[in-house]
């Protein structure tokens, strides 16, 4: 696990640097470090053990973080008064870190079999097939790993942030492929090559301390405008084919939310105000990454003649790479981390398979197989989640992941 320590500001329009989409605060230039890697949970203190150092920074306890504050650049989990076993704490915290990471390899492999399907069929010269992919739901998504990205960098979740960007140039791939068949407009692929590019550079120059904090700021406030004006866009885009098309809920959203980050960065907005457009933003980037699987099963049920353009293994890998991530945003009361990757998992991965499976494109047995395994992985998160924070019933862990308390 990579997380930081205390001494960060947060927060639109304070005196540091403000949060994409509401996603991640940002550290002052003065107080950037480089990253820590784990962390150890002694009596009532926590040891974080820099990456590149062997002594130890003993930091003392922090107060439990609300959903909504997900985005805070530091450690959420708390011991809880009824822990019973620190050791077994300490071990539980290890393995979920190491599940994490080990969702690096599903995400690695995630759009390949797609890729190569995509391939397959564009040298075949059947260019239809790809239209099976909409290239609005993997926009959406690649744009939801945009601002993942930026959140987890901040966070120093460095194992978190290989993954989004995994997610981000697997995904532009395709997008790629999608341009080449004509199933995404020109103009709307120049752009989002565009804006990958800048965030991938920025986004990896920050994480290294390499970056001017005027600049990050303006690409805050790039996110934040673009998240608040793609989500209701996307919505109505998707549901196009049912309702008149027309740029009027993005145009209204992008007016909402440049004088929102205005607003915030003149000092114009009470601090409460702050703390809503940070939160509201943060949800916004989270929905665009939900909206994703919703839009390619929407495309399923509209196009089911071109169903067999979807990749099985692309949803199983989607599933499971997913899967690995939940028990570790469980386990540090993460919601927003906790949300995002038990949404892609359920309804990208797992909802896509039932598509399939309707379909007759998979067996039933590949369907049961993946459902039990997923199902019984969350069930297996939480059961350990209740016991090394010793509560009596998982109703527990999730009513801490929501409120904090």
């Amino acid at each position: 696990m990579v997380v930081v320590g205390l001494g960060v500001g947060v927060g639109v329009g304070s005196s540091l640097p403000s949060g994409t989409a509401g996603w991640s605060p940002l550290f002052h230039s003065s107080l950037r470090q480089k990253p820590l890697t784990h962390v150890k949970h002694v009596g009532n203190r926590f040891y974080f053990s820099p990456s590149l150092s062997s002594f130890h920074r003993r930091l003392p306890r922090l107060p439990p973080v609300l959903a909504l504050d997900s985005d805070l650049p530091r450690p959420v989990y708390r011991r809880s008064e009824k822990l019973k076993s620190s050791k077994s704490f300490e071990q539980w915290d290890s393995l979920t870190a190491k599940f994490s990471a080990g969702s690096n390899l599903p995400f690695l492999l995630l759009q390949l079999p797609q890729i190569i399907l995509n391939a397959r069929n564009l040298l075949a010269g059947n260019k239809s097939a790809l239209f099976a992919v909409p290239w609005l739901g993997m926009l959406t998504g690649l744009l939801g790993n945009i601002s993942l990205l930026s959140y987890f960098a901040k966070k120093r979740e460095a194992e978190a942030v290989v993954v989004q960007t995994l997610g981000v140039v697997s995904i532009y791939a395709v997008i790629v492929q999608l341009a080449m068949a004509g199933a995404m407009p020109l103009p709307h692929f120049t752009v989002t090559s565009i804006v990958v590019a800048s965030g991938l550079v920025l986004n990896f120059l920050f994480y290294f301390g390499l970056l001017n904090s005027t600049i990050w700021n303006l690409w805050e406030d790039f996110i934040t405008i673009g998240g608040v004006s793609a989500f209701p866009q996307v919505i109505w885009s998707t549901l196009v084919p049912f309702i008149p098309n027309s740029i009027l809920p993005g145009a209204i959203a992008f007016v909402i939310g440049l004088v929102a980050v205005v607003m915030a960065r003149t000092g114009k907005l009470p601090e409460k105000g702050v703390k809503f457009v940070r939160a509201i933003s943060g949800w916004t980037a989270t929905l665009l990454f939900m909206w994703m699987p919703v839009s390619q099963m929407m495309t399923n049920f509209l196009s089911p003649e071109n169903i067999k353009g979807l990749s099985a293994f692309s949803m199983l890998l989607a599933m499971i790479g997913n899967g690995l991530m939940i028990p570790r945003a469980l386990f540090i009361r993460d919601f927003m981390w906790f949300l995002g990757s038990s949404w892609a998992s359920i309804f990208y991965g797992w909802g896509n398979l039932i598509c399939l499976y309707y379909f007759n494109i998979i067996s039933r047995e590949f369907f049961l197989a993946a459902t039990v395994g997923l199902y019984a992985w969350i069930g297996v998160a939480f059961w350990r989640d209740t016991k090394v924070y010793g509560y009596d019933s998982p109703l527990a862990s999730m009513k801490e992941l929501l409120s904090g308390s």
